[in-house]
């Protein structure tokens, strides 16, 4: 074993991935500088304080902890042309961070489709403006049940009998289909389908209200039509007399027990009467949760392209993990670094969709680059 390992080293010696080393310094230093412009813009910027951008944030925590802590010692693997130079039980660091991050970015995902899911369905029981229960309990188990998932790892699972100490991957075949299973195949119907329920709640809450905005335009134009066809003021009839003018205040008066004025209408009181307090004020909560409203709805226009860059990224390297339980397949050990490099680069798009499709954060990225630089 110490002969093999030996020849290893001296084959990575002599073979070097220099463009694998380039690439992945740009990747992990793109992937820390978009996710922290994440981070900083959401906790700076009031406006951004969101239920739904707190979600966001959580995805770009895995992001970060990715590219600091599974990038940097898979880009020297790669570097060294594939072949593990180090210990084992960094090896096993490796996978465990790498299979937990890696879960942990689509249960994010779950999570915020099920945060939406709940806001468009179910809205009177929905907190747009801070953190409840619910959504710290959601916040809470993405975390925990990746770290669920990639915990065998850590009990020495990866220690199988004959083990390559110059390659590094995950060893027990079982393993690799309950973690794909648990990571991405389960999850990722149940947030398709709760992102086909949403989406139908808000055709269906579009066209209720605009079937409300033209019962109310049809109400405006039948007001109209009424008031064209009465007649006009001259044709009015008198004013009943004085006497029968007082007579529904004297009852009143009687009713109350309280004495009548002798005006019925002094002109000094009205004279100094504040009108403002007979004057439409809009409610204040009303207009500003409108507002969040709007905002909401232009920010679950960003999170389907999200979901949608992370299935293209991710879907390949999955099924090529499935298709490795096969003993008689040959998968060529470059393909199979293609859909992991594709997979790594996912965290390196997300920054860049805010930046597209959401005015706001594109704004922010502005700012906070022309303060830094």
């Amino acid at each position: 074993m110490a002969a093999n390992l030996s020849a290893s080293v001296a084959a990575a010696a002599q073979e070097r991935n220099l463009p694998a080393l380039v690439v992945g310094v740009l990747l992990i230093v793109v992937i820390i500088c978009g996710n922290l412009l994440v981070c900083l813009s959401v906790l700076t910027e009031k406006a951004l304080k969101t239920t739904t951008n707190y979600f966001i944030v959580s995805l770009a925590v895995a992001d970060l902890m990715l590219a600091v802590l599974v990038l940097p010692l898979f880009v020297y693997s790669e570097f060294q042309d594939g072949v593990w130079t180090l210990s084992t039980a960094v090896c096993d660091y490796l996978m465990t961070m790498d299979v937990m991050l890696c879960t942990a970015s689509i249960f994010n995902l779950c999570a915020i489709s099920i945060d939406r899911f709940i806001a468009v369905l179910i809205p009177l029981n929905y907190n747009r403006k801070h953190v409840d229960l619910r959504q710290a309990v959601l916040l809470s188990a993405t975390w925990i049940l990746a770290l669920a998932v990639a915990s065998p790892i850590m009990f020495g699972i990866n220690n199988v009998p004959a083990r390559d100490p110059g390659e590094c991957k995950l060893e027990n075949g079982d393993y690799v289909l309950y973690s794909s299973v648990c990571s991405f195949f389960i999850p990722c119907p149940i947030m398709l389908l709760l992102y086909c329920g949403m989406f139908r709640g808000l055709r269906r809450w579009e066209e209720a209200r605009k079937a409300k905005l033209r019962n109310s335009i049809q109400a405006c134009r039948k007001l109209q039509e009424a008031a064209a066809t009465l007649p006009p003021l001259a044709s009015l009839p008198p004013p009943l007399p004085p006497i029968i003018e007082k007579e529904p205040t004297e009852t009143l008066d009687e009713t109350s027990g309280l004495p009548s004025p002798d005006p019925a209408f002094p002109s000094s009181e009205y004279k100094d009467a504040p009108v403002a307090a007979i004057k439409f004020k809009p409610d204040p909560h009303r207009r500003k949760r409108a507002k969040i409203n709007s905002r909401e709805r232009k920010a679950m226009k960003v999170l389907p392209v999200v979901v949608g860059a992370f299935l293209f990224c991710w879907t390949p390297f999955f099924v090529h993990t499935l298709r490795a339980r096969c003993l008689d397949c040959h998968i060529p050990a470059a393909l199979m670094s293609v859909v992991t490099w594709l997979g790594y680069v996912n965290s390196a798009l997300n920054p860049v969709i805010y930046t597209i499709f959401n005015t706001e954060f594109r704004n922010l990225f502005k700012k906070l680059l022309h303060n830094c630089c």
